[in-house]
């Protein structure tokens, strides 16, 4: 399949888009370099290939999880401008 001059001047429409004559040839032929590329991609016999989730064998490497010490409910709320001793008070900015 082939991508030609007037089918990328059609999506360049769709897409509001642009495009002198030059550019239009210029995706046309990356665009049919692509599709090529896909076919040499598709001929490859995979059957015996697992599939993979990640192209490199490697476990995602994490840190511990630690329990760090945090600051009071009552010296949250000494820092809050407004609220009252549980949750923080704002002005109102919806309009209802």
């Amino acid at each position: 399949m082939a991508i030609s001059h007037d089918e990328v001047k059609y999506i360049a429409g769709l897409a509001r888009l642009t495009m002198t004559e030059k550019e239009i040839d210029l995706y046309a032929q990356q665009l049919n370099d692509i599709l090529r590329y896909i076919d040499q991609l598709n001929e490859l016999d995979v059957d015996n290939v697992e599939p993979m989730s990640h192209i490199l064998d490697i476990i995602n490497v994490m840190r511990e999880d630690k329990h760090l010490p945090s600051l009071t409910r009552e010296e949250v709320m000494a820092n809050a401008p407004d609220h009252d001793n549980i949750h923080f008070k704002v002005p109102r900015v919806v309009k209802g």
